[in-house]
C-alpha cells in the first residue's frame, strides 16, 4: 500500500479492539448531545451487541469507530490506531483495511452487479483487477450467493442483497466488522440466517463484531451486551 499506511501509529494494545474514554459528540452548535463523555471499552474478538432507544447515540458511536466523524472530546482507539491523531488521509487508510461497515439497507449501487458492488472497497488497493475479482468471488461463495455474482440488486431478495453487502465489508480483510441494524429490513426467517452466518464469519475469520440493534434475539446471542441512554453507556451484561 501506500506511504500512508507507514504513518499510521503503532498499536496500541493487541488484546483490545476498542477503546474509548469520555467520548463526547454534539450537534447543531451544541445544541443536541449524541455521546455524553461515553467509556467503552470491546475485547479483540469480541461478539458485542449495542442496545437502546432510538436517539441514545448508537450511531453515532458506530460513525466514529469505523472513523467517519470525529469526537468533540474523548480519547478513541481502534484496531490499535489512535483515532485522533489520524490525518484525513490516515483515516481513509484506517478505513480500508481495519474496519468493515454493515448497514441497515445495504447502501448496494443499483447498476453495479453482486461481484461489482463487493470490489468497491478495493478499487484504492494495488490489487490487479483479476485479484479483486477474486476475492469477491470467494466472498461471495462464502455467503451463499455462488451463482449471483453478475445479478444486479434489483434482482436480489432482501436477504440476498445483506449478503452481498456482508461480503462487501469483509473484501479488505478487516480487523473488527461493525453492523447498523442488519437485521432490521429481513422478515424473522432471513434475520436468523443472516446472524448465523455473521457468527460463522466471527468465528472463521477471527473478527470483532459489534452490532447496533434492536433486535433482542440478535442480543440475546452475542458474548455481551451494552445499553446506552443519553450518550452514555448505562449498563453492560456479560452474556458469555
Amino acid at each position: 500500500m501506500s506511504s500512508v499506511m507507514d504513518t499510521i501509529p503503532t498499536e496500541v494494545a493487541t488484546t483490545v479492539a476498542v477503546r474509548a474514554q469520555g467520548l463526547t459528540k454534539h450537534y447543531e452548535g451544541g445544541r443536541i448531545t449524541a455521546l455524553d463523555g461515553l467509556d467503552l471499552e470491546v475485547r479483540a474478538g469480541e461478539f458485542l451487541a449495542l442496545c437502546g432507544p432510538s436517539g441514545c447515540g448508537k450511531s453515532t458511536l458506530l460513525n466514529m469507530l469505523a472513523g467517519i466523524d470525529r469526537p468533540d472530546d474523548g480519547t478513541l482507539e481502534v484496531g490499535g490506531k489512535a483515532l485522533a491523531k489520524l490525518s484525513d488521509d490516515e483515516l481513509d487508510a484506517f478505513r480500508a483495511q481495519t474496519v468493515g461497515l454493515i448497514f441497515q439497507l445495504h447502501n448496494l449501487l443499483p447498476n453495479l452487479t453482486a461481484i461489482e458492488n463487493v470490489q468497491v472497497p478495493l478499487l484504492t488497493t494495488r490489487l490487479s483487477a483479476n485479484e479483486r475479482s477474486e476475492r469477491a468471488r470467494l466472498l461471495l461463495d462464502r455467503v451463499g450467493l455462488s451463482g449471483r455474482e453478475r445479478s444486479r440488486p434489483a434482482t436480489l431478495s432482501g436477504g440476498e442483497r445483506q449478503r452481498v453487502a456482508i461480503a462487501r465489508a469483509l473484501v479488505n480483510q478487516p480487523q473488527i466488522l461493525l453492523a447498523d441494524e442488519p437485521t432490521g429490513a429481513l422478515d424473522s426467517k432471513n434475520g436468523e440466517r443472516l446472524l448465523e452466518l455473521l457468527e460463522s464469519i466471527r468465528s472463521d475469520f477471527m473478527t470483532t463484531l459489534i452490532v447496533v440493534t434492536h433486535d433482542e434475539h440478535l442480543a440475546e446471542r452475542a458474548e455481551r451486551v451494552v445499553h446506552m441512554l443519553d450518550g452514555r453507556v448505562q449498563s453492560a451484561d456479560d452474556l458469555a
